[in-house]
């Protein structure tokens, strides 16, 4: 399979590195000095084109994309608030195809299965109060992640006694603290943590005043991210629409 990568810091090497040992070509990078290149035809060749930029660059990445019929995986997050209606509607109406993931690693899809069905059950319990942790590196900038919004999102879909989450305290690189996990009732803290180079952590923690039920996904490394993201490519050559792990991971 022929692959572009659009964004070519620590993912993208990581990306380049698990797609060419699993056969395939990279025929194209695009990174922010080269933006040109979407135009190239080594770019437009590709079946596919893996992104993980910024909130800001996405969207564009994808309309640049799009342009050349190239279908995208991409990880990505913070876009979708402003331009998901689009996004929906170019792969629905437009015959575009994008599959999107708030993480993409294999072990995240079957923690985020574990933690849907979790939910389903604790519906029932309402002793039970709950709370979310995300823990990641320095060089992360938006809280809380993209995962831990989209597991809370999952939780609020099956706990009738949530109707959103906030944002809980906030520990930042410089060990300043702000925030309180002191929520309203209806809602669920998602406490931030930065520190060191913590690929990602995200715990989701159920309390009640006679014991407590945790589940935690823990990465060692990014390698789980790449394999997913190729992974994902894989499956979207011959695929189309707008396309989510749920499509690829079928639990």
């Amino acid at each position: 399979m022929k692959i572009a990568l659009i964004g070519y810091g620590k993912m993208g090497h990581i990306i380049e590195q698990t797609a060419k040992a699993r056969g395939h070509e990279i025929v194209s990078i695009i990174d922010i000095d080269n933006p040109q290149d979407f135009d190239s035809p080594e770019f437009a060749s590709a079946d596919v084109a893996i992104e993980f930029t910024s909130p800001t660059a996405a969207y564009g990445n994808y309309l640049r994309a799009f342009k050349h019929n190239v279908k995208v995986v991409s990880g990505s997050t913070g876009w979708m608030k402003d331009h998901g209606d689009d996004v929906r509607r170019l792969c629905t109406e437009g015959g575009q195809t994008l599959f999107w993931a708030s993480n993409f690693s294999v072990g995240v899809a079957i923690f985020s299965a574990v933690n849907r069905y979790l939910a389903k059950i604790m519906n029932g319990f309402p002793q039970y109060d709950v709370r979310m942790v995300e823990t990641h590196h320095v060089h992360k900038l938006d809280a809380p992640s993209g995962t831990a919004i989209t597991l809370a999102d999952d939780i609020v879909a099956r706990l009738d006694r949530k109707d959103g989450w906030v944002k809980g305290e906030q520990h930042l690189a410089d060990g300043s603290v702000s925030g309180s996990n002191d929520v309203p009732a209806g809602k669920i803290a998602i406490e931030s943590i930065r520190r060191d180079e913590v690929p990602g952590i995200h715990t989701v923690i159920y309390d009640s005043d006679a014991d407590s039920i945790t589940i935690t996904h823990d990465a060692h490394s990014r390698q789980g991210f790449a394999l997913g993201a190729v992974l994902a490519a894989e499956y979207t050559k011959d695929h189309s629409g707008l396309l989510t792990t749920s499509d690829l991971f079928k639990f």
